[in-house]
């Protein structure tokens, strides 16, 4: 793998809010507002009922004294966000690249109060992970970026987050930076709702997920947790190297809904950073 480097553009604005993995998902089914940020397992615990924000009394600093089925968000040992420094990263080819099986899907759309979460109509898009394979349960988005790389913030950061037969989780990263328009999305910011929805809002047009991926797909593999309460661990994440782009009007649509929905980076501990190309 090639060494990460910082782009110029990396240094963002701070306004990020929503990936485990920060609001996940819930199994194939469609999860619940609030479930869906346990999902990332981030969201997965039906009995995470405790209020949490990102803001002052109930952010991201005191989750973990909200509820006691949040205590991994204070005393987990593998939690995400991380910063990915390009110097800690550990090139290997033990691990086959992820298998990626999209395609374009129907989605709903909800506001939770937490982020922007597309919900598939049909569990077509999966995952295959060292010959696991991993059902697509849910997208959102975050902004800014909850992983660094290089200690550097991108614009945003989107969360596909999968789930296993046995309930396990696999999130796929993709950080965003502005540049032009993500064609991919534009069903969804067509209908993005601007307060929190009691209702899932359908998305006429089919989403192309393949379509946002990143051309070169090398990869960051580490095991981590929901990037949002419970802060459940035992997450597989893979955070693509290469980021995808929104135009600066996309960007700031999101931003005016979400101004900061980022939960800061955690540390490594003694956990590896495996480097796939």
């Amino acid at each position: 793998m090639k060494k990460y480097f910082v782009y110029p553009f990396l240094v963002v604005s701070l306004s990020l809010l929503l990936g485990a993995c920060s609001e996940q998902t819930k199994e194939t089914t469609k999860p619940e507002k609030e479930e869906a940020h346990v999902i990332e397992k981030e969201e997965t615990d039906d009995t995470t009922t405790a209020e949490w924000s990102y803001e002052e009394e109930t952010g991201p600093e005191h989750w973990g004294e909200l509820d006691s089925s949040y205590s991994a968000c204070v005393n987990g040992t593998e939690q995400s966000p991380i910063n990915i420094d390009s110097s800690q990263v550990k090139t290997t080819e033990k691990l086959d690249n992820v298998e990626i099986q999209y395609m374009p899907t129907e989605f709903s759309i909800v506001n939770t109060g937490h982020t922007v979460q597309a919900n598939p109509t049909t569990p077509n898009n999966s995952i295959v992970v060292e010959g696991k394979e991993y059902i697509l349960a849910q997208f959102h988005f975050h902004t800014p970026s909850e992983h660094q790389f290089n200690s550097q913030y991108l614009d945003m950061e989107l969360h596909l987050v999968h789930q296993d037969a046995n309930g396990k989780l696999a999130v796929l990263g993709l950080m965003i930076q502005e540049g032009k328009e993500n064609e991919a999305l534009a069903s969804i910011w067509g209908e993005l709702p601007k307060n929190e929805t009691e209702n899932e809002i359908a998305i006429k047009d089919p989403v192309d997920l393949q379509a946002l991926l990143p051309s070169n797909q090398a990869s960051f593999h580490y095991n981590g947790s929901l990037t949002t309460p419970p802060c459940a661990e035992e997450v597989r994440w893979i955070v693509f190297e290469e980021p995808i782009e929104m135009s600066k009007e996309q960007i700031q649509a999101y931003q005016q809904v979400f101004p900061d929905n980022q939960r800061p980076v955690q540390p490594l501990n003694e956990r590896e950073i495996l480097g796939i190309n």
